[in-house]
C-alpha cells in the first residue's frame, strides 16, 4: 500500500477536483480511495501543489522503432508512401535481431512511462527474428512495470516462410498471455493469410489489429486486387466483428467505408504526427462515431503532445474543442475495459508538477490539458499500485545501464542500414 499525500486529485472521467490523502492498493485488481489520515509510518509521496490523476495509454505503438531517432537516412527520398515503407521502416524492421528488439522495447517503454503512460498497445515488426520477440518485449515491459497487449505484424511481404514464423508466433504467445493479432496492412496481406488471421483471433477470443487506409495506395491496391475498397475487404473476412479489433489510421474512406466501421465493433485509432510525418493525409471523423482513439504509431511515447497534435489538426477540418480532444485521450480506457482487458485499474496514476500562470478549474482543465500540460510536468507514475517512476527516475529498472545499451544496439543497428 502506498499513500499520495495532500494530492489534488483530477477525475478523469468528469474532470472534478478533489483535495485529500489517498490510499493505493497495489496489483490488478488494486483500487484507490480517500481517508482522513495516513497510518503511523506508511510509505507516502509529498503531492502537495501537484495534480494527481489517471495515467495514459498509448492504443497504438511501434516500439520496434525506439532506435530510429538519428538513424542514417535513406539512399534517395522517398517519393510515396509504398517507396518510404521499402526504403526506410521496411529495411528497419528486417535488420532487427533479438538483442536490439528487447533494447527497443527497453528505451520505448521507458521513455513512454517518463511520459506518464502504464498501458501500451504495440505492433512489432522484426520478420528476420520473430521467434520469442512477443515474449523480449512483454519481458521487458513487465521489468518496467507497464501493462500490454502485444502482437505480430503479419503480412505476406516477406514471403511464405516469414509469414508462417509470424503466425507460429502469435498463436504461440496468445496461447499462454493475452494479446491481438497483427496484420500489417491489406496492399500487403493476400486473402489466405487474412482468412488465417481472423479465424486464429476468433479461436483465441481477440480481435485484429491493422494499419487499415493510411495511404490512398492502400485503397487504390485494395480496389485493385480485390474489387473492394479496404473496409469492405475487412467487413466481408469478419476483421469488423470483434470489439477487440484496433483499425490504425482511417485517413482515406468513403462515406461507405464510414457507415460500414460505425455499425461495426471495432474501434479506430487517430495518429496525427505520423500522419504528418508521412505525408499521408489528415485524419477526418466525420461519419466513424465515437470508437476513436489515440496513438503515436511509433514517433514517440508521449500522449500528451499526441493529443495536443490531434486537436491543432483539427482545427483546419472544423475544429475540435479541448474537451473533446481529452475525450479522445480517454477513450482507450473504455476499450480496454469494455474488453476485459486488465491493468488499467483505478491505481494507474500520474503525478504531475503543474503551476501555471493561470488558475485550474473543473471548468477550464480540458484547456490545461491541451495548451498547458507536457510531460515534462510528469514527476511520479504509478502502474497497478506500483510506484514506477519516483522523481522522474524509474525505480524498478536501471534507465541508465539499459539507455547505455540501447546505444549500444542502435549503432549495431544502423550499420546495418
Amino acid at each position: 500500500m502506498i499513500y499520495l499525500h495532500d494530492t489534488t486529485f483530477v477525475d478523469w472521467k468528469s474532470l472534478r477536483i478533489r483535495r485529500g490523502h489517498l490510499e493505493v492498493s497495489e496489483g490488478r485488481g488494486g483500487g484507490i480511495r480517500f481517508v482522513s489520515r495516513l497510518p503511523r509510518g506508511a510509505r507516502a509521496l509529498d503531492c502537495e501543489g501537484r495534480l494527481v490523476t489517471k495515467s495514459f495509454v498509448i492504443a497504438h505503438h511501434h516500439l520496434y522503432s525506439a532506435l530510429a531517432c538519428g538513424m542514417p537516412g535513406p539512399a534517395r527520398r522517398p517519393n510515396h508512401f509504398p517507396d518510404m515503407l521499402k526504403l526506410v521502416w521496411w529495411k528497419l524492421d528486417r535488420a532487427l535481431d533479438k538483442e536490439m528488439v528487447r533494447s527497443c522495447a527497453q528505451a520505448g517503454g521507458i521513455a513512454a512511462a517518463k511520459a506518464g503512460t502504464t498501458f501500451i498497445i504495440d505492433h512489432h515488426s522484426s520478420p528476420n527474428a520473430v521467434s520469442g520477440s512477443l515474449d523480449i518485449i512483454a519481458s521487458a515491459l513487465d521489468e518496467i512495470g507497464l501493462s500490454h497487449l502485444l502482437c505480430v505484424e503479419l503480412s505476406d511481404r516477406d514471403g511464405k516462410a516469414k509469414r508462417e514464423a509470424g503466425l507460429t508466433e502469435t498463436d504461440r504467445y496468445l496461447r499462454k498471455r493475452r494479446g491481438l493479432v497483427g496484420l500489417h496492412a491489406s496492399f500487403t496481406v493476400g486473402d489466405e493469410l487474412l482468412e488465417r488471421a481472423v479465424a486464429l483471433a476468433s479461436s483465441r477470443d481477440t480481435g485484429i489489429h491493422i494499419h487499415a487506409a493510411e495511404a490512398v495506395d492502400d485503397e487504390e491496391a485494395c480496389v485493385r486486387e480485390h474489387c473492394a475498397r479496404v473496409i469492405q475487404r475487412l467487413a466481408r473476412t469478419g476483421v469488423l466483428e470483434s470489439p477487440k479489433t484496433l483499425l490504425i489510421h482511417g485517413l482515406h474512406l468513403n462515406a461507405h467505408e464510414r457507415s460500414l466501421f460505425r455499425s461495426s465493433r471495432a474501434w479506430l485509432v487517430q495518429n496525427e504526427e505520423s500522419n504528418q510525418n508521412n505525408a499521408v493525409g489528415g485524419f477526418d471523423p466525420k461519419g466513424l462515431g465515437d470508437r476513436l482513439l489515440l496513438g503515436t504509431d511509433g514517433m514517440h511515447g508521449d500522449m500528451l503532445a499526441s493529443t495536443r497534435a490531434a486537436h491543432l489538426a483539427a482545427q483546419a477540418r472544423g475544429g475540435m474543442t479541448p474537451l473533446a480532444a481529452y475525450r479522445k485521450l480517454r477513450r482507450a480506457h473504455d476499450y480496454l475495459s469494455t474488453n476485459g482487458f486488465d491493468g488499467d485499474g483505478d491505481n494507474n496514476l500520474v503525478v504531475l508538477d503543474y503551476a501555471p500562470a493561470t488558475p485550474v478549474t473543473e471548468r477550464n482543465l480540458a484547456g490545461h490539458f491541451i495548451y498547458g500540460m507536457n510531460s515534462s510536468h510528469v514527476r511520479h507514475v504509478i502502474s497497478n499500485g506500483k510506484i514506477i517512476v519516483k522523481n522522474r527516475r524509474m525505480t524498478l529498472v536501471d534507465e541508465d545501464k539499459i539507455l547505455k545499451e540501447a546505444v549500444k544496439q542502435a549503432e549495431r543497428l544502423w550499420r546495418r542500414l
